[in-house]
């Protein structure tokens, strides 16, 4: 029988240099991967990076010694495993991410683990190749990348179309256009850099491309529907002149229930604008009952003082005209009868030193709804699904989630997509490329390919713009500036939102969503090739893989429900050129592994949904896993599975049921804080808390049976403390 030595997480870890890195990590965004494309509950590359390479590394001591090691004292591991330990504390730090020597040393490391490993079995470490990476649920791609950048041939599969295209982007695009130059024309004018000394090794040349084509874009989006952003005329106490509107404030209303009153009543949590000392602005509702019903307007003001407080809380809401008492059953009767409307409030605008406030016009208001998208999205929402309460509101499809203004402005962005690879096309021919017509999705490395990868990358920037507009956004009031639809993971109800102009070039534009974009692709790995593909976690491979992955937790995110969101703009711009992945209108929801009642009919069918699922694809795993290496899996625990120490829940537990009879026994057990305590929905909910990265061997196949209370006995001996 083989012998395979312990790897290093079998048996220890720098643990608090690898949470601190990841800790840290998490406060980044400028070129971080997580940039690239919005994906719920990521791993920070910190501990997908090390979790790697400690399971591809041998460890030197211990009663499993094998290699070069063995037979040399304690102290002899120990000094050859502080090394080793050396060189992960440099690699899991932000800074040395793209640091080539390091990461060199790093892949020497596995290279010369894999040749022990071999010459240990009387193989050829020549002739043997390097077994590829799979990440079997890859998500947000944080594992396959950190695999690709460690020197493997990353595979990384997922059902989710959204999570297969974020994939591709960042380990198979940027191989296969790697050391191009651009092909597109300079952007021209007096504040644009030139660009044609730039190094283009890596994938430099084809982030430039994608900032190139991004901006024309802009520019004909511009043409068509610039008319729809028109500058604001200032007031004289704020300067004068006109200025460029930064985003439009506004508040749903509904029907006073009061038969006396029938006002439009605005819906409004705040009427703070800005509460930055020195910087106060607040809107003043002004009541006009000489009308029959009353009306409602608003007044801006700026400088010392405080709005009133709002009109809708956690109860329900209150008329300003009447001071009616409004429940929310009223308020959601209003809704599904399409009788919720949108008053605007005010006017967020550039002003001469820094960001003003303008009262609303009748112009403003009517500019924006006075407008007809072509073909927007008529998918529906789901009935019902985990963090979505806007259904009980009337908003039952995609198109509700915005302005008619936003919705032309993502149509035309969509469509633009289109033209826009058909000028890559075009230009990379000029400039000599070989076209056989072969797409990306088929292979191709020619033009149409590249015209394929570029159009990827625009796609991402609109639904960039989409995340930031929507009516699901709200006006920060604290910072002056806008929270994004998935401050949190879920579409909830809200109020009074932000509308933002998403052709300048702030947060939230178009051109803000390519910048983030073209600064993730130069960073991106090019050394080995990586593979983005869509299929079903408990399907077979056929392939003897080195397998790390991070699996849906339970019932805590619904992936498929929230993705289909960026979804229907994808598919709108991307349809035609990957044509498997966009055959369906919305994101499968059947075979996803999440243990959602309202899916299978009640919790008990979830809980048995979700079990037989993962338990296929655990044992998937046990049959596809090298011998060589364990089988690293991330379960992220909620706060309220950590608290007094206690590690109970039914998701932990049916989690740990499928790693049991998929035929696993667990190695190592290591805690690493994962997430960010601080985000948005963490603050009063049960959100994930830190993960436990399970290390993961197949039992022999002449091994007894291990009862459910043997194996947690046998957890509990690696994992005592863990939580705490």
């Amino acid at each position: 029988m083989p012998a395979y030595p312990k790897k290093l997480i079998e048996v220890a870890l720098p643990l608090d240099d690898i949470n601190a890195a990841a800790k840290r990590e998490k406060s980044i965004r400028h070129g971080h991967p997580s940039t690239l494309h919005l994906w719920w509950a990521r791993r920070p590359l910190a501990a997908a990076r090390a979790v790697l390479f400690a399971q591809l590394v041998n460890d030197p001591g211990g009663k499993r010694g094998y290699g070069k090691y063995k037979g040399q004292t304690k102290k002899d591991a120990l000094r050859e495993r502080e090394r080793l330990f050396g060189i992960l504390r440099e690699l899991v730090k932000w800074e040395n991410t793209n640091n080539e020597e390091l990461l060199e040393q790093a892949r020497e490391e596995i290279r010369k683990s894999w040749r022990e490993t071999c010459e240990l079995n009387g193989d050829d470490p020549d002739t043997q190749k390097m077994p590829p990476f799979l990440d079997p649920f890859a998500g947000g791609g944080a594992i396959p990348l950190e695999a690709q950048r460690l020197g493997l041939e990353a595979h990384a599969s997922d059902l989710n179309p959204v999570a297969v295209m974020i994939n591709k982007a960042m380990i198979e695009i940027p191989p296969r256009f790697a050391g191009r130059k651009p092909v597109g024309p300079e952007i021209k004018g007096p504040k644009q850099k030139k660009t044609h000394k730039e190094d283009w090794s890596g994938a430099r040349g084809l982030a430039e491309d994608v900032r190139r084509y991004g901006h024309w874009m802009r520019e004909e989006a511009f043409k068509r529907i610039g008319h729809l952003y028109p500058e604001v005329e200032l007031p004289k106490e704020q300067g004068g002149g006109n200025a460029t509107v930064i985003a439009w404030l506004w508040a749903r209303t509904v029907q006073c229930p009061n038969p006396a009153c029938g006002a439009r009543m605005p819906l409004v949590r705040s009427f703070d604008l800005s509460t930055k000392k020195g910087k106060r602005a607040w809107v003043e509702p002004v009541v006009d009952r000489s009308v029959q019903p009353p009306k409602v307007s608003f007044t801006v003001h700026m400088g010392d003082g405080k709005g009133e407080p709002g009109t809708v809380n956690r109860k329900g809401g209150r008329c300003l005209c009447c001071e009616t008492p409004v429940p929310f059953p009223h308020i959601r009767a209003e809704g599904k009868a399409g009788r919720m409307g949108e008053q605007l409030m005010a006017v967020v605008a550039e002003g001469h030193r820094g960001r003003v406030y303008v009262s609303p016009t009748k112009e403003m208001e009517e500019l924006a709804v006075q407008t007809s998208p072509n073909e927007p999205p008529e998918s529906l929402l789901p009935e019902k699904a985990l963090g979505f309460r806007i259904q009980q509101y009337g908003m039952i499809k995609h198109k509700h989630l915005f302005t008619p203004r936003q919705l032309v402005a993502l149509t035309t962005f969509s469509d633009l997509v289109q033209e826009a690879r058909a000028r890559v096309i075009e230009d990379a021919r000029q400039t000599g490329w070989p076209d056989d017509g072969t797409g990306f999705n088929d292979g191709g490395t020619g033009a149409t390919a590249y015209g394929d990868a570029v159009a990827v990358y625009l796609a991402f920037a609109v639904d960039k713009a989409a995340d930031y507009g929507s009516t699901i956004c709200s006006w920060i009031s604290g910072g002056q500036t806008m929270r994004n639809t998935f401050g949190r993971q879920a579409i909830p109800m809200v109020w009074d939102f932000a509308e933002s102009n998403t052709l300048l070039t702030s947060t939230g534009s178009y051109i803000s969503g390519i910048e983030q974009v073209t600064r993730v692709i130069k960073e991106m790995p090019v050394n080995k090739a990586g593979f983005g593909v869509q299929n079903d976690a408990i399907a077979l491979y056929g392939t003897k893989y080195f397998i790390s992955t991070d699996p849906p937790y339970y019932d805590n995110i619904g992936y498929a429900d929230l993705s289909d969101f960026f979804y229907v703009w994808m598919r709108r711009s991307l349809k035609d050129f990957f044509p498997d992945l966009f055959a369906t209108m919305l994101v499968p929801k059947t075979p996803e592994l999440v243990a959602t009642p309202y899916r299978h009919g009640s919790k008990k069918k979830a809980e048995t949904f979700f079990m037989d699922g993962m338990t296929k694809a655990i044992r998937n795993m046990a049959v596809n896993g090298h011998p060589a290496f364990p089988v690293t899996i991330y379960y992220a625990f909620k706060q309220a599975e950590t608290k007094a120490g206690s590690t109970s829940s039914t998701g932990w537990e049916t989690f740990l049921e499928a790693v049991k009879t998929a035929g696993f026994a667990i190695t190592g057990t290591w805690p690493m804080r994962t997430e960010r305590s601080a985000r948005s929905v963490s603050l009063g909910t049960n959100a994930l808390a830190s993960s436990i990265i399970l290390v993961c061997r197949k039992r022999p196949a002449d091994a007894s049976t291990i009862s459910r209370k043997q194996f947690l006995r046998e957890l509990d001996d690696t994992l005592p403390g863990a939580l705490e």
